[in-house]
């Protein structure tokens, strides 16, 4: 690695997976230049996927303290670096892989845990970040809602309960 360029490009990799919250490796064997053109746009603006050569990549992953996607640099490799929300791209990556099978998804990365390809898909499987704030904030409503009347009973209860005893003296103390 003795070339300027070749340490210039390993330098701009390990800056790439230190930046991104993961990263995911695939294999794009058979894909068309349009295909992975589609490819990039699905991904949108939180990831930026990259074709890669497996030995400066390598490098630059262990400089970052990525050690664990090693044996998965081989073949035509290509790196999805995400920033954003990495549910929204593995999904991407899925629904993209399941269209194309040309792409595989070979493993991943997730804020420092290596992921396989089957932990991908899983993660691809969850909701996005929005959705599952939306329900968290409908279950503490829907608990907020539940203590409320759980207050309010109490006074009411008492207030019938105090009324029904005042009618039954009431009607004693007449009786006599």
């Amino acid at each position: 690695m003795a070339r300027p360029d070749k340490a210039a490009a390993v330098a701009e990799l390990t800056d790439q997976f230190q930046s991104s919250n993961a990263a995911v490796l695939t294999e794009y064997r058979g894909l068309t230049v349009a295909q992975l053109k589609t490819l990039r746009r699905s991904l949108g603006e939180n990831a930026q996927y990259a074709v890669v050569k497996n030995t400066l990549t390598k490098i630059a992953a262990n400089q970052a303290g990525i050690t664990a996607l090693d044996e998965h640099f081989a073949g035509p490799t290509a790196v999805a670096f995400i920033t954003g929300d990495p549910v929204e791209s593995a999904k991407s990556l899925r629904d993209f892989a399941k269209e194309n099978p040309n792409l595989i998804i070979k493993a991943g990365v997730l804020d420092g845990k290596a992921l396989t390809a089957d932990e991908i898909k899983k993660l691809a499987d969850l909701e996005s970040r929005e959705v599952l704030l939306s329900k968290l904030a409908g279950a503490f409503k829907g608990k907020q809602s539940q203590a409320a009347s759980l207050f309010q009973a109490l006074p009411s209860k008492f207030v019938r309960t105090a009324d029904a005893l005042r009618v039954k003296l009431a009607e004693q103390g007449g009786a006599e």
